[in-house]
């Protein structure tokens, strides 16, 4: 008997722990798990924790312009939740709605709440008393209900101006559900100014609610914008403010106090955190030369270019046309103007100053430094009218007419830019030194610039080439091909103008800087302002009067005849300026080409570092040289005391139409000596890529990436339309 007596007291004991052991799992559940949840369901007054977003932290220039900043909004918005149980309380049973869904990828049928029409009969009603009622989308609502409940509020409208805010003030206490709102809201008040430099932002997401965002928030939870392109994208943590000890960002709070029925007590919370500031961002950009170069490049149907100061390696400038404008994305944007942007033939989402292009003669510029640094700066070539790599002849730009150069030293090389000079110092120097010495200068790889998408460009030979081509084996043409910025060579137009000023400045090549300074909100520095030095090409291996005779050049190639870079030459007085142009056939059959300047000035004690890129311009000096003539003669003008204007520009649509010319003022024109054709047509190597299969472009490679598409705006659909007092809605087809 003992035995089945003890296994008796065993079981019971089990049972026992077992009934404590579930009874203490419901406890938790109740007392802490869903505490909040059943706090609300105690009849009285209580207590809601709302979350209010940060200020985001404005974007400037350099001298204090504000580029990206706040403006402040009113906005209602509706917790469906709240206004779901105050209808509860007054009826006996909620409207339904018979709706379809799957499950297990069945379709079923399921009755639901209607609370479309709960807000239709109880809110819409005393706001079209009030003259706020506003149409909106009704599929949309019934979505946000689904998905968030009570936790996220719907933004019901920000279409309301103060008069409009204080009247519904008055009477929002009325509404159990309905919230008032003072909001920051983002504006770019120069609207396409500077568009690919700043980005846009999005509004928050179902994704981006933290998980203990429902414990903290009870009801209501307003997250915050998020930056997704530019600037906007790069520096969000820092505009938002968050920091190790606030990794929310600057968040605030506040606790307001409702009674049984869900209307508000008291007119003020009864606690409070306000808002806190996101830091702010200057940028090295000068708002009036962006200005300058935005319209000097409305010229050319695709374009961009890049200013930068060679002293320091800051980005004065940088703009690439077709644009937008970042005002569309607020709230995000409407269907028409998302295809207008996503479905044009010209993208002007991309940003054209870090996308990758077929360099052309500019890339005579860095083989002439590299081989500087290999002490053949001194050294001469023949150009007999072309260059010969076994059975195949790549020809120089002078045999078309039937001449050739003979023999060249550096600085004339450039001046008249002879392919066949720079295809056998690129030989000389080796396609390994060639590779290992254009990566010193940053080609090749990101600047490291604060922008999303910046393509590293391509140097033939390079490890990076080598991965893209297991099977592929470097010879003598292609070495030849990199050093005129032919066959698969690629670089970005920023990365050509950090070179250019590496040129100007004596040797010193350094890290383009488009971020100045972040300053929190505290007065504490973030982002300090310092330059950063990459190489001193005086100390690998250069001389100074070897950069001389590159220099000599590139001022030969403007202000000498037979020249390829006169009509870059500019009409202020006592302002000498140096320069190199390309033109890079991009697409034989298409008969593309790519129109190039690179240029510094003033020549003796250099400022201003250029590069300016026109797609399928048929000549460099004839189509992008006037362009940064253009643009250095309004620099230069300023620096006289002309003050520069600076308007909101509006997004401009882009097109590939060829340009063969760029027209110049007569004025300039008088000043400066153009009789001379500036030789080089870009085709002169594509026969010989041809036999060898090289191809001047690959196109996955030269495929910009399009920055991520953006929250589309929903619109009224015909259940959100709403019609006056009195008359029939119209049918509901759910």
């Amino acid at each position: 008997m003992e035995p089945r007596y003890r296994l008796r007291v065993y079981l019971l004991t089990a049972l026992v722990l077992l009934g404590f052991g579930a009874l203490l799992s419901r406890l938790y559940e109740f007392q802490i798990k869903k505490r909040e949840f059943y706090k609300q369901q105690v009849p009285g007054n209580r207590q809601i924790k709302i979350r209010e977003p940060g200020i985001r932290g404005a974007i400037k220039d350099r001298n204090g312009v504000e580029l990206a900043r706040n403006r402040r909004t009113y906005e209602v918005s509706f917790n469906l939740q709240e206004i779901h149980e105050a209808y509860r309380l007054q009826r006996d049973k909620d409207p339904t709605v018979d709706v379809e869904t799957t499950e297990k990828g069945m379709p079923r049928a399921k009755t639901e709440s209607d609370i479309l029409k709960i807000v239709k009969e109880r809110i819409i009603p005393p706001l079209q008393d009030l003259g706020l009622a506003k149409d909106f989308n009704s599929e949309g609502l019934v979505t946000h209900y689904k998905t968030h409940g009570g936790l996220v509020p719907y933004t019901y409208t920000t279409d309301i101006d103060y008069d409009q805010f204080a009247r519904f003030a008055e009477h929002s206490l009325e509404l159990p559900g309905v919230y008032l709102n003072v909001r920051p809201k983002r504006e770019y008040p120069y609207k396409a100014l500077a568009c690919h430099m700043l980005g846009y932002l999005r509004p928050w997401a179902k994704g981006d609610i933290p998980e203990d965002a429902r414990r903290q928030f009870g009801y209501q939870y307003v997250g915050d914008d998020k930056g997704v392109a530019g600037l906007e994208f790069t520096m969000d943590d820092a505009l938002r403010g968050v920091t190790p000890a606030n990794p929310n960002g600057a968040e605030g709070w506040k606790v307001i106090v409702k009674n049984e029925k869900g209307k508000i007590v008291g007119e003020k919370p009864i606690d409070a955190k306000d808002p806190g500031l996101g830091a702010d961002v200057t940028l090295t950009i000068d708002a009036e030369i962006q200005y300058l170069l935005s319209n000097v490049l409305r010229r050319a149907g695709s374009a961009s270019g890049v200013v930068m100061d060679p002293r320091t390696g800051e980005i004065l400038a940088m703009a690439s046309v077709p644009d937008y404008d970042p005002n569309d994305f607020i709230d995000g944007i409407t269907q028409a103007k998302s295809d207008a942007y996503y479905k044009a033939k010209v993208q002007p989402l991309i940003d054209r100053t870090i996308s990758p292009f077929v360099p052309g003669s500019t890339f005579k510029i860095p083989t002439a430094l590299v081989g500087a640094t290999k002490g053949l700066a001194s050294k001469t070539y023949n150009c007999s009218g072309y260059v010969s790599y076994g059975s195949q002849k790549v020809g120089c730009w002078i045999a078309q007419k039937g001449g050739s150069h003979g023999s060249l030293p550096l600085p004339k090389a450039i001046q008249v830019s002879c392919n066949p000079y720079f295809m056998q110092l690129a030989g000389s120097i080796t396609g390994e030194g060639m590779a290992d010495g254009f990566r010193m200068l940053g080609l090749g790889e990101k600047t490291g610039i604060p922008l999303p998408n910046e393509h590293p460009g391509l140097v033939t030979g390079s490890r990076e080439w080598k991965r893209l081509r297991p099977n592929a084996r470097l010879t003598p043409i292609d070495v030849g091909f990199l050093g005129i910025g032919q066959g698969n060579a690629l670089a970005t137009p920023l990365q050509l103008c950090a070179v250019t000023a590496c040129v100007a400045n004596g040797g010193k090549y350094y890290h383009p800087r488009l971020v100045k300074r972040v300053v929190a909100s505290d007065g504490s520095v973030v982002v300090d302002d310092v330059p950063r030095l990459k190489v001193d090409l005086m100390k690998e291996g250069m001389k100074p009067a070897d950069l001389e005779l590159l220099k000599k050049g590139m001022w030969m190639a403007v202000n000498e005849r037979g020249g390829t870079a006169g009509r870059v030459k500019v009409a202020n007085a006592g302002i000498e300026v140096a320069a190199k142009t390309g033109t890079a056939q991009v697409n034989k059959v298409l008969d593309l080409h790519n129109a190039w300047t690179i240029a510094f000035a003033p020549f003796d004690n250099p400022r201003y570092a250029v590069c300016m890129l026109v797609e399928n311009g048929k000549g460099g000096g004839a189509v992008a040289g006037p362009l940064v003539n253009l643009l250095l003669s309004g620099i230069f003008a300023k620096e006289e005391g002309m003050r520069l204007p600076i308007h909101p520009l509006d997004p401009v649509v882009g097109n590939t139409d060829p340009i063969k010319e760029i027209a110049l003022p007569e004025n300039i024109l008088a000043a400066i000596d153009v009789t001379e054709d500036d030789g080089e047509t870009g085709n002169e190597a594509s026969e010989a890529l041809e036999a060898t299969g090289t191809k001047p472009e690959d196109p996955q490679l030269i495929q910009p990436t399009i920055t991520p598409k953006p929250t589309i705006k929903p619109e009224a659909d015909a259940e959100g339309t709403l019609t006056p007092r009195g008359q029939k809605p119209p049918k509901k087809n759910r």
